[in-house]
């Protein structure tokens, strides 16, 4: 299996896919070891996307002086 970079949508797709397979159960032990497997390392790719993400996010807030600035998302949640 070759691993690209996919979306946070593309990997959340695919997280969605392996547990409808996984609740099926169609699968023999072994596959179903290696969808279980696969669908921990999604998890994962998608909570560091959105970790990733957040900080990213800037918001404008107001300032005491009443201007406008951009503050990282965390500092506004903390006001």
């Amino acid at each position: 299996m070759t691993k690209k970079n996919k979306s946070f949508e593309e990997s959340l797709a695919r997280l969605e896919e392996v547990l409808q397979l996984l609740e099926s159960g169609d699968a023999d032990l072994n596959e179903l070891l290696k969808l279980y497997e696969e669908g921990v390392m999604l998890i994962r790719t998608c909570n560091t996307q959105l970790e990733q993400a957040e900080q990213r996010v800037k918001m404008l807030a107001m300032q005491p002086d009443g201007g406008v600035a951009l503050v990282d998302f965390e500092q506004v949640e903390e006001s």
